[in-house]
């Protein structure tokens, strides 16, 4: 039985023209039989060319937004359009794709070990291990039920779209996995537009996650909630454990006694 017919593959693109094919025919030829949803975020390059001729070739749904609405917009769409249970982000500007890094993703949401998986690019200018900003990958998998009740909160954040969506599951309790996947690049935007451009986008990014953490001011509260009783549940049950033992280390020498 194949799991990933339970599968959507959502890739959000907005001016990709030199990676976004790949990334779609990857997609495609990757994981028969998924469902894979091309959201074209107003593109001004040749994408919208590039893709209609890449449906002639390999069968997946595009959709193109008439203007550029953001990131959040456009992963809201493909959710909105998708028909399968969980959900497959990947971004339009990654290379070197695996195989695997298909399953590395799904399989933790399949047999429900995770709630949300997170996937890093090794190829990046901070090491995974250390990386601060590895929560705000675009590689992530998740079950559509969980999206479903927060998709309209989501829809004008653009950028701080995965700030919102990991406060949110972290508040809710839910286990999101990180992990690294070996080979994949994802290119910086100073390798993308000139320096100024990148530094522009960069401080009207930032601007935008900031503003998702002031306006989630609950979710962090509650995510710090839910820590701390997770915290006090855990010294509960060390207690118990070590009470149960004295316990029976107290039985055992009355029982030598007598």
């Amino acid at each position: 039985m194949n799991e990933k017919k339970d599968v959507s593959i959502i890739i959000c693109t907005y001016n990709e023209e030199k990676t976004v094919a790949d990334v779609v025919r990857t997609c495609v030829e990757n994981n028969p039989p998924s469902e894979v949803i091309v959201v074209d975020d107003g593109s001004e390059d040749s994408s919208e060319e590039i893709l209609k001729e890449l449906q002639q070739e390999i069968s997946f749904n595009y959709i193109k937004l008439p203007e550029n609405k953001g990131k959040s917009f456009a992963m809201a769409k493909g959710v909105e359009e998708s028909t399968r249970d969980i959900i497959l982000f990947f971004d339009a500007d990654v290379t070197g794709i695996k195989p695997e890094h298909y399953d590395q993703l799904l399989q933790p949401v399949f047999v429900r070990e995770a709630d949300m998986v997170l996937g890093q690019p090794s190829e990046t200018l901070i090491d995974y291990r250390i990386n601060p900003f590895k929560g705000l990958t675009g590689e992530r998998a998740l079950r559509k039920e969980h999206l479903l009740p927060i998709l309209d909160d989501i829809r004008e954040i653009a950028f701080g779209v995965e700030t919102y969506m990991n406060l949110y599951f972290q508040a809710h309790g839910k286990k999101i996995k990180y992990l690294i996947l070996d080979g994949l690049t994802h290119p910086t935007k100073y390798k993308k537009t000139t320096a100024v451009n990148a530094t522009m986008e960069f401080l009207s990014e930032g601007r935008e996650i900031a503003q998702t953490l002031l306006k989630n001011y609950d979710l962090i509260t509650k995510r710090i909630e839910y820590s701390m009783d997770a915290h006090n549940e855990l010294i509960k049950q060390k207690i118990l454990v070590l009470q149960n033992d004295l316990n029976e280390r107290i039985k055992a020498i009355f029982k030598r006694e007598k």
